[in-house]
């Protein structure tokens, strides 16, 4: 392997022969000044791209012909780059850590299921902005073969939407109208694998030498079952280990997730360069966050499990060098959903600046379930804080299944059986324990393990729909202030929340999905309702339930967006002397806040010498109740009520 010092001065030597060639090509197409400020992006980043690369594919003897090729790429993508597009990379680069400011609320969801197709999204962004979402991520829209897709995590093509949700004309026009209403556009790159029906993967089945190594495909089962050896099934229900046959071709092609998702070979130099291309293309459709899905996954090895390999980090700062140098208004997000030790390895400022954070989003749910939050307040004690130049995207609710990914050490740190801690959570959201508010239904239970996932919609885990069945408006009440308990913490943790939309209005389980045949069988579509029309209707109503949620979740943003600090802030977890409890101090330059989180259906109290002790005085401001708080010997928090408190010393 190469040392630092050899790298940086070939890299120089590269660069110095490249640039004289790049400029012959391109240079005339622009304005010099806006050229030369192109160069100096291309001079910063280079050199990490050019060590990230070489360490991958330096032992080709055609490596520098791919090193060329990757960066006219970048030229060709950034001079296709609009000019509303180029202004606001400047802007992102005079403010890199933009996506931490206190205004930015998200929202995600499937564009047929919220909206019909793009022009519905479009014609929605009054009730985006009405919620205060100034981030919208799109699930996958693709086009995709007909049936089995994945959920649209099977693609044929990235340069084409589904036709039944519009054009990719009319996704750039989308891009640009949520940007000019404040909205970030975030999209999925499904870079991990494409469909069997992407056009590299027909002329892969036609024969063709060069596509078939596009993919990872082995004519000897042999050589299969030696990787399968050491990796897990990620679906065993569906097919056992993580190979195809492809009788067509005689080959075993790698299929990590379905059957028709052909995982993509990134020890060949063309699939990085091709994706490439694929990546820069989207940025220029006005995406301003792209998710890269599986990111674990990416790159494999004979002997290990195939998940969080040094290579799979590389090829990210790999990428991450060409948005920096073509499109620097584009952010990455990881979905690391891998044991929680290892998400912070995908986060930096080199790779994704962003991660989802699984990790609170199961223990809320914990929490919520035990009444106790040791194990939320030990877990994010250990693993919230991030570089500074990063943030969380955090969540509740997502197109998936909810999966327990706490660490086992964690647990056992506190004298709890992970095993069956984790069964307990499946049978109480499953509505199988008894004394259980939820109803939701397991995802992948194994009978013979107990291992499983939980499908459902917030507020159907929360309680609301056994309230609802059952009559009960107590039991309704507290489901709803459960639904705000969790999303309050989202707000004000630290990072990005991310509200599932309808999640806004208290939908609840949809069960028709069993009676199509391509869903049935699938019980995260479960939580994939369509949008509810009616229900948005009383939103603003403060007697209904989905008004009550709604006009709650609206106090929420205007807390996070009209207090200083949430912005670029610091989080601390702190304990207030009570397991019920969940506490953080969030701290801007001169303001702090203590944030208090009843996570029980009982009153509970903190003590006024602790609060004091953590440098509270007796009077302050619940700025989430709006009122003033005096507390002499003890601090009262109501059935699952949620607080943010100001003036403290």
């Amino acid at each position: 392997m190469a040392d630092s010092l050899w790298l940086t001065r070939h890299a120089a030597a590269s660069l110095a022969r490249l640039l004289p060639r790049l400029e012959e090509r391109f240079a005339d197409r622009v304005a010099a000044g806006e050229w030369q400020g192109y160069v100096q992006r291309v001079e910063t980043q280079f050199p990490r791209l050019f060590a990230a690369l070489h360490g991958i594919y330096g032992h080709h003897y055609d490596f520098f012909f791919y090193l060329e090729d990757i960066l006219a790429t970048a030229t060709r993508r950034w001079l296709e780059r609009s000019a509303e597009l180029k202004a606001l990379d400047a802007q992102r680069e005079v403010d890199p850590q933009w996506f931490q400011a206190r205004r930015l609320v998200g929202a995600t969801g499937y564009v047929d299921l919220f909206a019909g197709d793009l022009d519905g999204v479009r014609r929605r962004i009054p009730y985006l902005m009405e919620l205060g979402i100034t981030y919208l991520h799109l699930m996958p829209l693709f086009k995709t073969p007909e049936g089995d897709n994945d959920g649209g995590y099977a693609v044929s093509t990235y340069r084409e939407v589904d036709p039944a949700l519009g054009t990719m004309a009319e996704l750039a026009a989308l891009a640009a109208e949520l940007r000019h209403h404040g909205i970030s556009l975030c999209l999925d790159f499904i870079f991990n694998h494409t469909s069997d029906e992407h056009e590299w993967a027909k002329r892969a089945l036609a024969g063709d030498v060069e596509y078939q190594e596009y993919y990872r495909m082995f004519a000897d089962r042999q050589e299969a079952d030696a990787y399968e050896a050491a990796v897990n099934a990620t679906f065993p229900d569906e097919h056992p280990g993580c190979f195809t046959y492809r009788s067509r071709i005689r080959r075993w092609v790698w299929t990590t997730f379905h059957h028709y998702q052909w995982d993509l070979n990134y020890e060949n130099p063309v699939v990085f360069n091709r994706m490439a291309e694929e990546m820069l293309f989207l940025a220029n459709q006005g995406v301003e966050v792209l998710r890269l899905d599986a990111i674990a996954f990416i790159w494999k090895r004979l002997g290990t499990g195939c998940q969080n390999l040094p290579e799979a980090h590389v090829i990210v700062q790999a990428f991450n060098a060409l948005v920096r140098i073509a499109a620097p208004a584009m952010v990455f997000k990881s979905e690391a959903i891998v044991h929680p030790e290892r998400v912070a390895e995908y986060i930096g400022e080199d790779e994704c600046p962003l991660s989802y954070n699984p990790n609170l989003m199961a223990l809320l749910w914990e929490g919520l379930a035990t009444r106790d939050v040791r194990l939320l307040r030990h877990a994010m004690d250990k693993r919230f804080v991030l570089p500074r130049n990063c943030a969380w995207v955090n969540y509740l609710r997502c197109h998936d299944d909810i999966g327990w990914v706490f660490a086992d050490d964690d647990a056992r740190e506190l004298d709890i059986d992970p095993r069956a801690h984790r069964r307990f959570l499946n049978d109480f959201y499953a509505g199988r324990f008894a004394g259980s508010f939820a109803r939701g239904l397991p995802f992948q239970e194994d009978p013979k393990t107990g291992d499983a996932r939980v499908s459902g919609t917030t507020a159907s885990l929360c309680g609301l729909e056994k309230a609802v069945a059952d009559g009960d408006a107590k039991e309704e009440g507290l489901a709803i202030r459960r639904i705000l308990l969790l999303h309050g913490v989202l707000f004000t943790i630290g990072g990005i929340p991310l509200l599932y939309l309808g999640d806004e209005l208290g939908t609840l389980n949809d069960y028709g999905y069993t009676a199509d045949p391509e869903k049935d069988g699938d019980s995260r579509w479960v939580h994939r309702a369509p949008f509810d029309g009616a229900r948005a209707e009383l939103r603003r109503d403060p007697e209904s339930v989905p008004g009550r949620i709604y006009l709650g979740l609206l106090k929420l943003v205007q807390v996070r967006q009209q207090t200083l600090a949430f912005t670029r802030a610091d989080t601390e977890i702190v304990d207030p002397g009570n397991d019920h409890v969940f506490a953080y101090f969030r701290h801007h330059d001169d303001q702090s806040v203590l944030v208090l989180a009843n996570f029980t259906e009982a009153e509970q109290a903190v003590a006024g010498s602790r609060l004091r002790q953590l440098g509270w005085d007796k009077t302050c401001t619940d700025i989430v109740g709006g009122r003033m708080i005096t507390a002499t010997q003890r601090l009262i928090l109501e059935p699952y009520q949620f607080m943010v408190l100001v003036g403290l010393g």
